[in-house]
């Protein structure tokens, strides 16, 4: 045991630290205390007591958190149970508090290493819970398949035993209920919620017992003497009936009535109550069936408005292939534009194949071959159009026609990214047109694409005279 304060080994016999001579009694008290409860919550564990083992071993960590021993072990009794989440909540919380020589590594990775068992895991949970939610609305033939799957991937789940055999006891099937209660116990022996709903089951099962029978009297109901070697035995105010053959007659009528009565109140209600539970059996079966068929029919329901939404992307892509504006559309138009050129060297007629492209893709995200011819197209006729558009462009600048200028002189700089002009020109279009934020953004790229020039100087006026009249 080390000391709180300073970390040094403590002595069995001194109540202080002889290192750092802080008061230790209290402190190794409550180290003993929880060690205690440690040892009571292993030797409960061992006979399967996990419940008890449970409360020990909580006991333990509230008076020593640090108590890493504790904690595993805790961690193994809640897996032990079925609670995987709550296991591995305190082998988490125990490495926390010792990162290294912790055994709980190893049952962490247990668990992370087996995609497969950490799947099934993660199923028994939602299951589980699909299942509670079943019994708060009354769905209990399907809670009671959902259940049975969440058994058969963690058969050790106690609670998931105990709300199904509540279930067959609320539907009177005593044996089933039994049967999942023994399963219970076979796991932890004294889990009191199973110890009381295996009472319950068993006062149904079991005949009353201990019903005492009211003691009959002895009475002297005949004499007995000897005549000669003959015993003879006479019965006591018993006198001999004078035979009658009507009397003999009524007995037998009586006996016919009594027989009859006793097979109508005794035998008849006995069929009947056979009937009556397989009929009842029958409908169980059939509802699991039905339920069972809902839920597949729901299953396939839902897989196939998962392939319809498949199904519609795939047509929308296929459109976008087919499409007005889509890529068959946009390669016939770059193959249009390249016949054209090739053919006749008309450049305006190419030009429109070209913006119709830019215009409805985007070229950078197209295949390289396409790219490239692109690429060549636009650089072949990119300087005389741009020189073409430029002079339109300009003109119209100087006549004041201010939009036409934009857009003439936007396409000139598109395919001539190195005319200084246009890009200059295209910002005063912009400024012009008392289109403040184009403009200054036109004049800062004249100066990044064409610094130490005139025009570059002339842009760097020009936005310091639209950032004055903005203010």
């Amino acid at each position: 045991m080390f000391c709180y304060h300073c970390g040094a080994q403590l002595s069995e016999q001194h109540d202080f630290c002889t290192a750092c001579g802080a008061d230790v009694y209290l402190y190794k008290k409550i180290m003993h205390v929880s060690n205690r409860f440690y040892n009571d919550g292993l030797e409960k564990a061992g006979v399967r007591d996990l419940t008890g083992a449970i409360t020990s071993l909580r006991q333990s960590l509230k008076f020593n958190k640090n108590n890493i021993e504790a904690r595993n072990l805790l961690g193994l009794v809640y897996f032990e149970t079925g609670e995987v989440v709550a296991a591995m909540s305190e082998w988490v919380i125990s490495k926390n508090l010792r990162p290294e020589r912790n055994i709980a590594d190893d049952y962490i990775d247990m668990l992370q290493s087996n995609a497969t068992r950490l799947d099934s895991i993660n199923q028994t949970i939602k299951k589980y819970n699909q299942a509670y939610a079943y019994c708060v609305q009354d769905s209990r033939d399907l809670a009671v398949i959902q259940l049975k799957k969440v058994l058969s991937l963690n058969p050790k789940f106690i609670r998931a035993h105990q709300l199904l055999a509540l279930l067959y006891m609320d539907s009177e099937q005593w044996e089933k209920a039994e049967r999942e209660l023994k399963k219970c116990i076979a796991i932890d022996r004294n889990n009191i919620r199973t110890l009381r709903y295996l009472r319950e089951v068993e006062e149904e099962l079991l005949p009353e017992e201990n019903v005492k029978q009211p003691a009959k009297r002895k009475k002297k109901e005949s004499v007995r003497y000897q005549n000669d070697n003959e015993i003879i035995i006479q019965p006591l105010n018993v006198k001999e009936p004078k035979s009658s053959g009507a009397a003999t007659l009524l007995n037998v009528g009586i006996g016919l009535v009594i027989g009859l009565a006793a097979c109508y109140f005794l035998v008849v209600p006995a069929k009947v109550s056979d009937a009556k539970n397989e009929s009842q059996k029958t409908i169980t079966e059939i509802s699991n069936n039905s339920d069972a068929k809902t839920v597949t029919i729901q299953e396939l329901e839902a897989q196939i408005a998962k392939l319809q939404g498949e199904n519609d992307n795939l047509n929308q892509e296929l459109e976008g292939y087919v499409g007005a504006d889509g890529t068959l559309q946009t390669i016939d138009n770059l193959l249009a534009a390249a016949a054209i050129y090739l053919e006749n060297q008309n450049i305006q007629d190419t030009a429109v194949h070209l913006e119709a492209i830019a215009a409805s893709v985007n070229v950078e995200e197209t295949s390289e071959d396409f790219q490239k011819l692109y690429n060549t197209l636009l650089t072949t006729i990119g300087p005389e159009l741009a020189g073409n558009y430029y002079s339109d462009g300009f003109a119209a600048y100087r006549s004041e026609d201010f939009t036409t200028a934009i857009e003439l002189l936007s396409k000139a700089v598109y395919y001539d990214a190195t005319s200084a002009d246009a890009l200059y020109y295209l910002g005063q279009a912009y400024r012009k047109n008392d289109d403040k934020e184009k403009a200054i953004a036109t004049f800062e790229k004249v100066i990044e694409l064409f610094p130490d020039t005139q025009n570059a100087t002339n842009a760097q006026r020009n936005i310091g005279e639209l950032n004055q009249s903005a203010n």
